[in-house]
């Protein structure tokens, strides 16, 4: 059974992980045969927004603590990540994606990641094995690694800013999976574009199904 790593950028999609890419990728992974674990990194997040209004809260959340809500509790640190224990690393978006595990919502390009997140990346790439980033996350890779070619869906800025990491950015549509079997990543859109939740439920099952066909 393949194993899957699921990290995690907090809960909500203003702020943290958005909910429905990662609550259907961990239902996607289990529904197709496999398993997985998730973690988040021990952190306080860049800030806390009402999810009702948009606005920005006076108060301050921790990142591992707020992704255990999607977790239901059972979720590690990222600093006890280890390569050697997964087949797969996913990480569903979210603006935690480029608030919390980088800071590419705001330097764009020039972003820094957290450093968990990129010891996580340069250690499944070292080993050869699968990345799988929906949304907004190809960003994470792109910074991490400079090179790889992606999808984040069809924004023109945020797909300039993927090359300018040095990724290679394609456009696509609602469930549509890129493959770099050279780089062994997988990307596809999800709420990059307009899209609804079926629609969500069905990249986080193309992801999933297109990486245990490479594992195969």
């Amino acid at each position: 059974m393949k194993k899957f790593a699921v990290i995690l950028s907090g809960n909500g999609v203003y702020d943290g992980a958005e909910i429905h890419e990662a609550t259907l990728s961990m239902y996607a992974i289990m529904k197709q045969g496999a398993e997985y674990d998730v973690f988040a990194p021990d952190m306080e997040q860049h800030h806390v927004v009402n999810h009702l209004n948009g606005e920005e809260m006076n108060e301050k959340r921790n990142v591992l603590v707020e992704a255990a809500r999607i977790a239901r509790g059972d979720i590690k640190p990222l600093d006890q990540f280890d390569p050697a224990d997964y087949d797969v690393l996913l990480m569903p978006g979210g603006f935690g994606a480029a608030k919390n595990l980088t800071t590419f919502a705001f330097d764009g390009p020039d972003c820094k990641v957290q450093p968990d997140v990129e010891k996580a990346i340069n250690g499944m790439y070292r080993a050869g094995k699968p990345i799988a980033a929906l949304c907004i996350s190809p960003a994470v890779v792109a910074r991490v690694l400079g090179k790889g070619k992606m999808t984040i869906g069809q924004d023109e800025g945020t797909a300039e800013g993927i090359e300018a990491m040095g990724g290679v950015h394609e456009t696509t549509n609602h469930g549509e999976v890129i493959v770099d079997e050279q780089n062994k990543l997988f990307t596809t859109p999800c709420y990059m574009l307009d899209a609804d939740i079926v629609q969500i439920g069905d990249g986080a099952e193309n992801i999933v199904r297109a990486v245990l066909k490479f594992l195969k």
